[in-house]
């Protein structure tokens, strides 16, 4: 239900990608005194919060903007022309409908209709006076029409609360109703608010619009004791009506990242949902998140459901954004041990965000674990407290203020306006951690996998022959042992290489290709910044959590609920068979069950859909049975029975269980060959796996770890490879802003290349793909060449693992755009200056794109049939003023290239880019001639590490590039190995020569817009005459 209907699905564009950044404040009364002096002083916030939100090409068409008060009792009562119950035993519902009359009338019936069905009486309904004079021309037409619905508490709805949970119910049946009917005018139909508590003034609005276009604003008996208000400002967006803040409970800047799994999640827990105090309209509210909505929008609707379902405001915020507990050694042992309880409940809503909350009876606000949003707040000596983005929204006297301060990362601020006073973080979490026995609770029903003790029977590890078979039936290759597993298995860390990959992306490639390989991981930027997951690591956690969910609003049996956790999500071998052999006993509830993922060779191509199908109705059958923890296991590949992709298995089996309403029942735990690099791990991970073990990961790494090191033993290299995975799932989480493996946990952080829309929607339902490509006939076909590979007669993968070839040329290996000719005709055709061997290698590197080697060769010109005139277009001295080169720092590569590339785009006309390494001073200097020197960059670049950055760099720049993120890899720092760091290197970049130079994925000065800002305005300071770019990826949405 969109105002303003937002454009189908098309192209690139997604309606489910919207974003947007923010600006939030509220005003409150400490004592609860309610004055229409409150109401002004939020519209004067709202005003001055202007530069937090934006405008189109039209000047009177903003992204949003709105206020959410108390009801006003006596405002009401004066207003309409019928006899309203006293105050708290009625409640309000603002509500946006079509302007068509026919269409609104229907509407109304059917929300008179359910109200009257849950038992509650319509009172009447209320035109909402506006003023649209002031709309914008863009905004006019989306315009609704506003009006109130008066409901009384029916005879068996007893007491304030008791309503307030009952128009909840009421609001939910009437959205599910209206979309569920698809009735006429739905999409231009929206409810802002419907409480005993509060209202919600909002819409599509430039901030000063919202107290001229609402007249009710204007009335001096509009009242309250609290103004909560919100500017939008829609980073890639359609601003509709609906999408305006405040929400019916909060209001939000930032991002929510993690929003697509925590909807999936919310979704699963439908069919085990049960509430003492909800009763059986719990089954009434679900889909208790509609698609389509805002992250913000999402939230709001977990909230609400929260709240009505017993929690506490201040809890349900705390389990909704929890701070970061799992490696804060100086948190309390009670407050730790209600985080990790109720982290089992709940999984984070992560990204950075500033969130201010109310039900009409408590006012506060908090922010993420990582403290990525402004929010500063003041007390006053008359009981007055504002809170916004930033300081001075209210023009308050020095000398009436209290106290100044901000919100700190992931703590809590809280006003309770009936107990008329401030609750402080410390207060809250310390009430909220002594209210249950809750590591009475961890040490009853927890069991920690790394504390389990017990004999454990291994299989003996494949070796030889059927270690090769599997390896090459799984997709192994030499290149995976050797510049993957070794340097893991070696260092406890990955493996450092060159950026640059020149082979075909894996739906053009002629060789088999892992699964994973499809996905592209999505990665955050600018004022939605990247966290740095080395100088940040304490934010971040692996803890996972396998087995059934509690549900969530049972707040008198989740205590009883047995619970399995891993530290981190890599099991060994050891592990796992503990989790196997769990012994269902008093002392824990679990049964497990392996499903096998792999299918008869005889069924070829064709059985791969029908495995799924059969594995999908197993897992279903096994949780109705049951099973709390699902293994699915691909150990009986083998020359009769081909593996399933394991991500592919994974995935399938998540989707349908969330599908099915089954999913929050049952754990999800991989045991698979296909493994081996940290990308196989996070999409498994992204797509449901709550833990895996990669068998033939540990099966190679004991057949082969005393060649890589002679001096490692088995556990210490098996833990080597545990650590590097981990340490690159958190960089992987930290690429996207998402600080917990739980979060990251079924979150779909990945956009599809390649893959049909149709294979995507059956197995990966949510996930984008943009350009179409294969289905599952050919991922079937790509497991099968592997199969025969392995088990087949060609006798040189009888001795031997297939090359690769993906991080270098190889003969049989992977296709790559530079190959040992294209490289020796350029260098033949430069060093010898010679034109036709250069005609040989312009031809090849054209051939190319018959090959299919990237996706721009699958297009083409499309030429005029009559040529343009050379006088109708730009001459080439224009043209190649727009050329630049890519930005390679000094150091990636050398001297004489870094200086070489400047000359020619100087003698071009065009602009080189120094990179994020600095450039030698020497040339900035002009020649003797007082010429400018030929060796010197135009373009400057200022990246997170600043190396090289200094005044004398940026004023000799006629361009400066903030590099906020890059295309080769996104969400990442750079890095720089020691053995690089020459002495001449050190000294451009301010470094010490041999040690290793790592850039932080995000600046860490900025992280949000103002922050951006303020770096240009710095730069703009040193070299007034630069022009000034932000280099940025692109990406799905």
């Amino acid at each position: 239900m969109h105002q303003g209907s937002l454009p189908p699905k098309q192209g690139l564009y997604d309606p489910a990608n919207e974003h947007d950044a923010c600006g939030v404040g509220f005003v409150a009364h400490i004592k609860g005194k309610k004055s229409h002096d409150i109401v002004k002083q939020g519209l004067t916030i709202l005003n001055n919060i202007v530069h937090r939100g934006a405008v189109g090409a039209d000047p009177k068409a903003g992204d949003g903007a709105g206020i959410l008060m108390q009801i006003p009792d006596v405002f009401f009562r004066d207003k309409v022309d019928f006899d309203l119950p006293a105050e708290g035993e009625y409640g309000v519902g603002m509500l946006f409908f079509p302007k068509d009359n026919t269409q609104r009338e229907a509407l109304e019936k059917l929300v008179e209709g359910i109200i009257a069905e849950e038992g509650q009486t319509v009172l009447g309904w209320r035109d909402v006076p506006v003023d649209p004079s002031d709309l914008g021309v863009s905004v006019k037409p989306t315009e609704p029409t506003t009006r109130q619905v008066f409901i009384a508490a029916g005879s068996d709805t007893q007491g304030q609360d008791a309503l307030e949970k009952k128009l909840f119910v009421i609001h939910k049946i009437i959205a599910i109703k209206a979309r569920k009917e698809d009735m006429a005018g739905v999409s231009d139909f929206y409810i802002n608010s419907m409480s005993t508590r509060t209202i919600v003034y909002k819409g599509m609005l430039l901030a000063e619009q919202v107290g001229e276009y609402y007249l009710d604003l204007r009335d001096e008996r509009i009242v309250s004791a609290i103004a909560l208000v919100h500017q939008r400002f829609s980073t890639n967006t359609f601003p509709t009506w609906d999408l305006a803040h405040p929400f019916r409970m909060v209001a939000h800047n930032g991002e929510i990242n993690t929003n697509r799994g925590n909807v999936n999640w919310m979704k699963a827990r439908e069919h085990s949902m049960r509430s003492d105090i909800l009763g059986d309209d719990v089954k009434k509210i679900w889909p208790i998140i509609a698609d389509g909505q805002s992250d913000t929008a999402c939230f709001d609707n977990a909230l609400e459901l929260m709240v009505a379902g017993g929690y506490s405001l201040s809890e349900a915020m705390s389990m909704l954004i929890p701070e970061a507990w799992g490696s804060d050694e100086s948190m309390d042992g009670k407050q730790r041990a209600y985080y990790e309880y109720n982290a089992a409940l709940m999984e984070p809503w992560d990204g950075p965000a500033a969130v201010a909350f109310t039900d009409g009876r408590q006012i506060g606000a908090v922010l993420d674990r990582n403290g990525l949003r402004p929010q500063r707040y003041l007390i006053t000596d008359d009981d007055m407290v504002v809170m916004a983005s930033e300081m001075g929204v209210l023009d308050i006297p020095q000398k009436n203020i209290v106290k100044k301060w901000r919100l700190e990362p992931g703590k809590m601020f809280l006003i309770d306006l009936e107990q008329g006073r401030i609750i402080d973080d410390k207060e809250i979490k310390s009430t909220l951690a002594d209210a249950h026995p809750f590591q009475q609770w961890l040490d009853d029903g927890q069991i920690k996998v790394c504390e389990m003790e017990g004999e454990v029977k291994l299989a003996k590890p494949l070796q030889d022959e059927a270690l090769l078979n599997a390896q090459q039936a799984l997709g192994y290759t030499q290149e995976d042992l050797k510049f993957l597993l070794g340097p893991m298995v070696a260092t406890g860390m990955e493996g450092i290489g060159s950026m640059g990959a020149d082979n075909p992306p894996a739906v053009l490639s002629n060789r088999s290709r892992h699964l994973s390989n499809y996905f592209k991981q999505n990665f955050a930027q600018v004022t939605n910044p990247p966290i740095d997951p080395i100088r940040e690591e304490i934010v971040m956690s692996l803890v996972s959590i396998i087995g059934p969910r509690p549900n969530l609003l049972g707040h008198n049996d989740s205590c009883v609920c047995s619970r399995l956790e891993v530290r981190q999500p890599i099991l060994s071998n050891e592990a796992l068979y503990r989790i196997l052999h769990l012994k269902h006993d008093d002392s824990n509830s679990f049964h497990t069950k392996t499903l096998d993922i792999t299918y008869p060779a005889s069924d070829g191509v064709e059985g791969m859909e029908k495995a799924l199908d059969s594995i999908r109705q197993q897992a279903k059958e096994a949780v109705k049975g049951h099973y709390n923890i699902l293994i699915l296991s691909d150990r009986k590949v083998s020359a009769e029975r081909i593996a399933i992709p394991s991500l592919l298995a994974t995935s399938a089996v998540h989707q349908f269980l969330v599908v099915e309403g089954l999913r929050t029942e049952t754990g999800l735990v991989v045991e698979t060959g296909a493994a081996l690099e940290v990308h196989h791990y996070a999409a498994l991970a992204g797509y449901g796996a709550e833990a895996i073990n990669p068998w033939l990961v540990f099966d190679t790494i004991a057949a082969t770890h005393s060649t890589i090191d002679a001096n490692l033993t088995l556990d210490t290299a098996n833990q080597n490879y545990i650590k590097a995975v981990g340490k690159g799932l958190k960089k992987i989480m930290s690429k996207m802003g998402i600080s917990t493996y739980q979060s990251y946990c079924g979150a779909q952080i990945f956009d599809a290349v390649g893959l049909s829309s149709a294979f995507v929607d059956e197995y990966f339902t949510g996930t984008a793909t943009t350009i179409e490509g294969i289905g599952a006939h050919e991922v079937a076909e790509e497991c099968l060449r592997w199969h025969n590979d392995a088990y087949g007669n060609e006798e040189i993968y009888k001795k031997h693992l297939d090359v690769g070839g993906d991080y270098a040329y190889r003969l049989r290996g992977e296709k790559h755009i530079w190959t040992p000719d294209t490289i020796a005709k350029l260098q033949h055709a430069v060093r010898g200056n010679n034109a036709a061997t250069f005609t040989e290698f312009s031809k090849l590197i054209d051939e190319q794109s018959e090959d299919l080697l990237t996706l721009r060769g699958l297009m083409d010109f499309q030429w005029a049939d009559k040529p343009v005139s050379i006088d109708d277009v730009e001459p080439v001295t224009e043209i190649v003023k727009r050329f630049a080169t890519g930005a390679m720092s000094f150091g990636s590569i050398s001297y004489e290239a870094h200086s070489t590339l400047a000359v020619a785009m100087n003698q071009m006309g065009a602009k080189s880019n120094t990179g994020e390494g600095g450039e030698e001073a020497s040339r900035f200097n002009p020649l003797p001639d007082g010429s400018m020197n030929p060796e010197r960059s135009a373009i400057k670049q200022v990246a997170s590490g600043r190396f090289g950055v200094t005044t004398e760099y940026l004023v000799n720049a006629d361009d400066i590039q903030i590099k906020m993120a890059q295309g080769a890899k996104p969400g990442e720092g750079g890095q720089l190995p020691g053995h690089k760091v020459n002495e001449q290197i050190g000294r451009v970049r301010y470094s010490t020569p041999g040690v290793g130079l790592i850039s932080p994925p995000p600046h860490h000065d900025i992280y949000s817009i103002e922050d951006l800002a303020q770096l240009i305005h710095d730069l703009k300071n040193v070299n007034p005459k630069a022009r000034i770019s932000v280099k940025l990826v692109s990406e799905v949405g």
